[in-house]
């Protein structure tokens, strides 16, 4: 009826596959390891609730106004200290701007730097919101492999010297869809490659507090904001509801990006911000992290151990260190999105991998999620999985 009136740009941009899919799932009979969701468990739902009062006592009408585009000053003070903290990081507030979730922080990159074909490249298979955003702004998708330690170097070497992109999108640490994570060795190895080249690398970091086994790595190329624009999240350390994220970049940028989001939506929730900064200051954010990291191995390790036991011998995984999401590999002529069809009808869900690549279908992928389910829960959606496979 309005097709006319639509715009080139949203009539290429295909609708969210995971958004589709959760929409399937909302049976309840259905065990679900299709969304990226956190544990509700892990929300520290009793002290956001003392942080509540809190504020409303100590802000007043504050809490209900309109507030500046950056963000919140105390919660932008915090997130300089805590990455002083973690890293050593030489930035000041005015490196920090606050934004409805890292998936904003996206759309607001593509805003800045994005003009029609201007190539991006990012790693195969890639985070499907990325791709779902830049598409909007007609981007030509590179896709560089990934390997178990990260990124193939000769492959993004070639990418670099024949393509030249403008931008790179990385995720370095617990990969949204593998599960994967770049050795210090590879991110070395990919700033040796980039370091002199004309072009902004985006670190995406939601998942990186998240380690439940190991040491943690630096970024790559560490303290080069002149190169790097780093996001992170509150939503799977503290709660996403509230859809609070940041990026972190040279102070030009930061500005760059403070005009788009003003056109976009003034600013972020202010009451939100006011809520996660409270609770930051009064409570150990780190013990919380712990449990959270405890939760979370117990629940992977389960899905491991029932993969290892169900699943037929010449399906492979992936084992993830942290996160949220581990990578399934069918033998190569499966094609996932038909075993979706049979799950469906054994009552589980997953996503297959086709969202993940660029001008790809029908490929032999697919990710899980282990955070959202007990482990008895994990032991039987795997089961009926493994029965989906054995049919297929």
């Amino acid at each position: 009826m309005f097709e006319k009136l639509y715009s080139e740009r949203i009539k290429k941009t295909p609708s969210s596959f995971i958004r589709e899919i959760l929409k399937v799932t909302q049976k309840p009979e259905i065990i679900s390891f299709a969304g990226g969701l956190p544990n509700p468990i892990s929300f520290p739902q009793e002290e956001l609730k003392v942080s509540m009062n809190r504020i409303a006592e100590k802000y007043g009408a504050k809490i209900y106004q309109y507030s500046t585009t950056v963000g919140l000053d105390i919660l932008r003070e915090y997130i300089v200290e805590r990455y002083k903290k973690l890293w050593n990081m030489d930035i000041t507030i005015d490196n920090v701007i606050i934004t409805t979730g890292s998936q904003q922080a996206l759309d607001l990159i593509a805003k800045v730097f994005i003009n029609e074909n201007d190539k991006v490249m990012v790693e195969k298979p890639s985070y499907l919101g990325l791709l779902q955003a830049f598409c909007m702004y007609d981007a030509d998708f590179i896709q560089t492999k990934l390997n178990e330690d990260g990124l193939d170097i000769e492959e993004l070497k070639n990418t670099i010297k024949t393509h030249k992109p403008k931008l790179a999108y990385l995720i370095p640490n617990f990969q949204n869809p593998t599960g994967l994570t770049y050795s210090k060795e590879n991110r070395e190895a990919v700033f040796e490659v980039i370091k002199d080249e004309d072009m902004i690398l985006i670190q995406d970091d939601p998942y990186g507090e998240l380690r439940f086994e190991g040491d943690r790595i630096p970024y790559i190329g560490l303290n080069q904001t002149n190169k790097n624009i780093y996001l992170g999240s509150f939503s799977k350390i503290v709660t996403p509801g509230m859809r609070l994220g940041y990026a972190i970049a040279d102070k030009e940028i930061i500005k760059m990006l403070e005009t788009a989001k003003q056109a976009s939506d003034l600013h972020s929730n202010i009451f939100g911000q006011y809520l996660i900064a409270d609770y930051l200051q009064n409570n150990d954010l780190d013990k919380h992290i712990e449990k959270i990291k405890k939760l979370y191995k117990t629940q992977a390790n389960a899905m491991i151990l029932a993969m290892e036991e169900f699943f037929p011998k010449n399906v492979k995984f992936t084992y993830p260190k942290g996160g949220m999401f581990t990578w399934v590999t069918l033998p190569a002529e499966k094609s996932a999105i038909k075993l979706f069809e049979k799950a469906i009808a054994k009552n589980v869900a997953f996503v297959p991998g086709d969202p993940f690549y660029v001008n790809t279908q029908n490929v032999n992928t697919l990710r899980l999620n282990y955070t959202n389910a007990d482990s008895e829960t994990i032991k039987e959606g795997i089961s009926r999985l493994a029965d989906a496979m054995n049919e297929a």
